[in-house]
């Protein structure tokens, strides 16, 4: 009887498409496994039962296969396989955590620079075709950043942050402990609101959790000075999104981009969409749409396909219960 995969390429484009397969297809057959790749849920339908491993982002396939073992999922937050009854209670899960470092780091940084050099403000000016130049613009340079959220996303984003010239990067982690020397300072999150006061930049990288949600609320948000600006790439139930607008409509916080949302996608009628310098992208920091992306995630589960048929432990292995 064969051992089969089900590997499920939605996402990444097809000239890159084209490279995971030879990849994944190389290593399943190495380690006795018969891959199958789908780019339509639809099509994966009829064979559900027939799969030992799923490698994808399908919570809908990943409940239907009644005889899975193993879910490696694409990304790196792992919350709806979590839930009951979406993956048999013995199934093994893994994440794609490491894989997103570079390119949410990169679209951090983008969105950062574009809040302090006042480009929302400035596209307003362009779009009445007015030439007006003076607007005071800030840096990196000399900035001090909080990034909650210390893992592989918080720590790519602070060692590009601090190459930039930042003079004190806090990180702000579950543990409080530092595991990167590149953080100038590290506390727990029980200490978040110590830091908020003197925080000029706050980049949030959260999983999500039952301890993150809401863990920026409104009354956080006022700690912030109002030249601060927050920049969220992790979970959109992580931060208050219309405590955020108010504070920015009155003045009191001088921007934030948001990547994540706690609905996606926004209704067209949401006042966030007029919100007065924030930065809105639709949930574009982190997927597989960069080949540098793409083809790290297929390594990563190629990684442990090894080790799964060596009876190894898996290196990306997620405690459901905890989430990540």
């Amino acid at each position: 009887m064969s051992r089969d995969i089900c590997v499920w390429l939605d996402e990444t484009a097809p000239i890159v498409q084209e490279e995971i397969r030879a990849k994944i297809t190389a290593t399943a057959e190495k380690c006795g496994f018969v891959p199958h790749f789908y780019t339509h849920e639809a099509d994966a339908a009829a064979d559900l039962d027939k799969f030992e491993v799923m490698y994808g982002r399908s919570t809908d396939l990943a409940r239907s296969a009644r005889n899975l073992k193993w879910m490696c999922c694409c990304w790196a937050g792992v919350a709806p396989f979590c839930q009951e009854g979406v993956l048999p209670e013995d199934c093994l899960l893994t994440n794609s955590a490491g894989a997103y470092g570079d390119t949410i780091a990169e679209h951090s940084i983008m969105v950062l620079l574009m809040l302090l050099r006042r480009m929302p403000e400035y596209e307003e000016i362009v779009s009445r075709r007015e030439w007006r130049n003076r607007l005071p613009i800030r840096s990196i340079l000399g900035s001090r950043i909080t990034v909650l959220g210390a893992g592989d996303l918080g720590t790519t984003f602070s060692k590009r942050a601090k190459a930039m010239g930042a003079v004190h990067i806090t990180g702000v982690s579950r543990s409080g402990v530092a595991r990167d020397p590149i953080y100038d300072e590290m506390l727990p999150i029980s200490r978040l609101e110590e830091i908020l006061p003197e925080t000029e930049i706050l980049v949030m990288s959260l999983p999500g959790t039952a301890e993150t949600e809401g863990i920026m609320d409104a009354r956080r948000i006022a700690m912030l000075p109002a030249n601060a600006v927050i920049v969220n790439v992790g979970r959109g139930n992580s931060l208050d999104q219309y405590a955020v607008r108010d504070a920015l409509n009155e003045g009191r916080l001088a921007g934030a981009a948001i990547d994540v949302f706690v609905q996606e996608p926004i209704p067209q009628d949401d006042p966030l969409w007029g919100t007065k310098n924030l930065i809105i992208t639709p949930h574009i920091a982190g997927n597989l749409t960069l080949r540098h992306t793409a083809l790290k995630n297929a390594g990563m589960f190629c990684e442990d396909l090894e080790n799964y048929a060596a009876g190894r432990p898996l290196k990306h292995l997620v405690d459901r219960k905890r989430g990540y």
